[in-house]
């Protein structure tokens, strides 16, 4: 047997049993977290250059890798709009009106100016 081919069986195996392994559920929100956000990125970028339909997918993909981000219900609503699909804009923009109502707000801080 090659050197070569035998370092390639071993990484297959310990790519193999990686995948088997548990893992770890905080690790798993993160990672989410990152692809839902690239989503959106995604679909703000072809929402911008006028390619509606691709936003609109962008943006669904977003909500199946988080299911309660109101930003990615909120873009999908956008573009739908933009095609003319207006009972699902609806329908999203509703989504992300629940789902922005269940968060907590976020407080700003007020910066108080000294004289």
């Amino acid at each position: 047997m090659r050197l070569g081919s035998s370092i390639a069986c071993g990484a297959l195996a310990l790519a193999l049993s990686a995948g088997c392994a548990p893992r770890d559920p905080d690790v798993e929100a993160s990672e989410a977290l990152a692809r839902n956000q690239a989503l959106i990125v995604a679909g703000n970028l072809a929402y911008r250059s006028g390619k509606y339909q691709l936003a609109a997918k962008r943006y669904a993909a977003a909500a199946v890798a988080k299911k309660d981000d109101p930003a990615a219900y909120f873009g999908m609503g956008m573009a739908l709009a933009r095609l003319g699909r207006i009972e699902e804009a609806r329908a999203a923009y509703t989504r992300s009106r629940e789902l922005a109502r269940r968060q907590p707000r976020r407080r700003r801080r007020r910066v108080r100016r000294v004289a």
